[in-house]
C-alpha cells in the first residue's frame, strides 16, 4: 500500500500512520530500529529504498527517507507512506524536501523516530564532511557511508579516517567480510606459523583493498604491501588476491571471477571457494546487525592510512 501526502507536515504524517495501523493493521511494535536514508531525490533514492526493503527482512525497521529535492523551489514537504508488500518487512516514509527545507532533515525526522529504538543513518551517495556532526548524524548511534560512490574512493577513505567518530562505518568494510572469513579460516588450520609478510593486490583506487591491507596490518606483526593489479570478473571488481608468507610456504587467495576464488596452501591441493561480490543489500544488512562502535573497523581504517610508514604493529590474533 502506498499513500501520498503532498504539501504536508510531520504531524499529518504521524496521524496518517496511526490511521493506517487502525484500519489496515500495520503495526510498528516489531520494529527493532529506525533507519534514516539521506539521499538526493530520484533513482538513487529508489535504489536505496529497495536495498533497505531487502535488508529489513532480517531487521524489521521504520525507514525514513530524506530525499532532497530542488533547492531553488518554494519550501515544501511531500510525503509518501509505504507499508505491506511495498515496504518489505519495514514501513517506509519518504520525505521529499524542497527549497530551504531540503537542508533541514535533522529537525524533520525527530517527530517520526520510533521511541526507544536505536537509530542508524545511511548516506548511499555523497556523505557530509563529518557524519557525526551532521544534523541527522547527531541523532544516530550508527552512521553508514559508502566511499565507493566518490570520484576517488581511496582519497575518500583517507578523509573518513580523519573525521572518524565511534559509530562510523562504511560499506567498503562489509564488502571484504568474505575475504576476512576465508583468510581467518585458512590460518586456523595447521601449521600455526607466524606470518612474515603479506601482500594485498587490487584495483588502484579500491577502498576495500586498502581496508583489507589495513586489517591485516592491524592484526599481524608483519609488513603489508599494497599492490595494484587488474581484477578479473568484469566491472565492479576491487580485490584481486591476498598472499600471506610463512616459513612453510605461502597461503594465497586469488579471485578467479565475480563468484569464486582459488585458495592455495602448502601441502594441500588448490581449492576453489565461493567468493561472490556482495550486493549493497547484503552489506547494509550486515552493518545493521551491530549497533555499537566497530573497534576492528576503526583499527583497520587507521592502519590503512598509516601502513605506508612501514612500522609494524603488535602481534594480534586474526579475527574476522
Amino acid at each position: 500500500m502506498i499513500v501520498d501526502l503532498p504539501s504536508t507536515d510531520t504531524s499529518a504524517v504521524n496521524r496518517t500512520m496511526v490511521d493506517l495501523r487502525e484500519s489496515a493493521g500495520a503495526v510498528a511494535l516489531g520494529r527493532v530500529l529506525t533507519l534514516l536514508i539521506i539521499t538526493e531525490d530520484g533513482p538513487e533514492a529508489e535504489a536505496a529504498i529497495q536495498a533497505a526493503n531487502d535488508a529489513s527482512r532480517e531487521h524489521p525497521c521504520r525507514v525514513l527517507v530524506l530525499a532532497r529535492g530542488v533547492r531553488r523551489a518554494a519550501s515544501r514537504l511531500d510525503a509518501q507512506i509505504r507499508i505491506g508488500g511495498d515496504a518489505g518487512a519495514s514501513e517506509v516514509i519518504v520525505l521529499r524536501m524542497y527549497g530551504p527545507l531540503a537542508d533541514q532533515g535533522g529537525a524533520i525526522v525527530v517527530p517520526l523516530l520510533l521511541p526507544d529504538a536505536p537509530i542508524v543513518a545511511w548516506w548511499p551517495g555523497e556523505a557530509p564532511p563529518v557524519p557525526a556532526e551532521d544534523p541527522v548524524g547527531t541523532v544516530a548511534g550508527r552512521r553508514i557511508t559508502d566511499v565507493s560512490t566518490a570520484k576517488s574512493p581511496s582519497k575518500a577513505l583517507g578523509k573518513l579516517r580523519q573525521r572518524y567518530h565511534p559509530g562510523d562505518t562504511d560499506l567498503a568494510w562489509s564488502r571484504i567480510t568474505s575475504w576476512r572469513a576465508l583468510l581467518t579460516a585458512a590460518l586456523d588450520q595447521p601449521p600455526h606459523e607466524r606470518i612474515t609478510a603479506a601482500t594485498v593486490s587490487g584495483a588502484p583506487d579500491s577502498a576495500s583493498t586498502d581496508l583489507l591491507a589495513g586489517w591485516l596490518s592491524s592484526r599481524l606483526s608483519c609488513p603489508v604491501t599494497r599492490k595494484n593489479e587488474d581484477v578479473p570478473g568484469g566491472a565492479g571488481g576491487q580485490i584481486a588476491a591476498v598472499r600471506l608468507e610463512r616459513p612453510s610456504g605461502a597461503v594465497e587467495l586469488r579471485r578467479l571471477d565475480g563468484k569464486s576464488a582459488v585458495l592455495s596452501q602448502p601441502g594441500q591441493p588448490d581449492r576453489r571457494v565461493a567468493l561472490a561480490r556482495r550486493t549493497t543489500r547484503e552489506c547494509l544488512a550486515e552493518e545493521l546487525r551491530r549497533l555499537d562502535p566497530d573497534d576492528i573497523f576503526a583499527e583497520a581504517l587507521d592502519a590503512a592510512q598509516s601502513r605506508p610508514t612501514g612500522r609494524s604493529r603488535s602481534s594480534k590474533k586474526v579475527t574476522a
